[in-house]
């Protein structure tokens, strides 16, 4: 049975958000808010989490997990970036964008693309989310919340528990969040290409 959380979504209670991210660092997985939609979130070296989202959305190997992260500092650990995709992600974050680019040796195996060897980034302006990362010290491994043969992502903190009681750790709540899932740009290449529209404005990488 997942743990359900109401935390403050401008003010986050850090007893709250501490006992979250002790239950992350314990093998959880939990829903969280973003500034897109609801997404699904463990830590990077949490394999058997990992699975369980495959499970829950039914992905297939070459899938592009997210590492949200907290701040651009944090991002370039993971992605390799030249100067003109970090100009043009640096004026794009915060913001509801998922950038996919070459992954670093940080990164392990099976979070990236089997034969592109990316994966993608992100940093949420979300109050909630950055308070979630700043404590928890890394990314968070993350998938957006869309269930098999729907076309919305869910989007209340009460029907993810009612849903997913069975399969989740934890659902953190703080009201209203976004209802869109990210705007994906793939810059492995070095070029923008916009694997998906939502979001974020994709018009800046047009």
């Amino acid at each position: 049975m997942a743990k359900y959380f109401d935390v403050h979504p401008i003010s986050p209670q850090p007893r709250t958000i501490g006992t979250v991210v002790d239950s992350l660092r314990s093998g959880a997985l939990i829903a969280y808010p973003t500034d897109s939609c609801f997404a699904l979130g463990c830590q990077i070296g949490n394999h058997e989490a990992l699975e369980r989202i495959r499970t829950i959305r039914r992905l297939d190997d070459r899938h592009h997990f997210t590492l949200v992260c907290e701040n651009f500092a944090q991002l370039g650990q993971y992605v390799r970036v030249d100067n003109d995709v970090f100009r043009a992600v640096k004026a794009a974050t915060p913001g509801s964008y998922t950038f996919i680019l070459p992954a670093t040796r940080e990164v392990p195996r099976r979070l990236q693309h089997p034969k592109k060897k990316t994966v993608g980034v992100r940093i949420p302006d979300h109050t909630v989310t950055l308070a979630l990362l700043a404590a928890l010290g890394e990314p968070l491994v993350s998938s957006t919340l869309l269930l098999p043969d729907e076309d919305e992502p869910m989007t209340q903190g009460w029907e993810i528990k009612e849903r997913l009681d069975h399969v989740l750790d934890a659902v953190v709540d703080s009201g209203d969040c976004g209802t869109e899932p990210t705007t994906v740009v793939d810059f492995s290449s070095g070029e923008a290409e916009i694997v998906r529209r939502g979001a974020g404005d994709p018009a800046r990488f047009e």
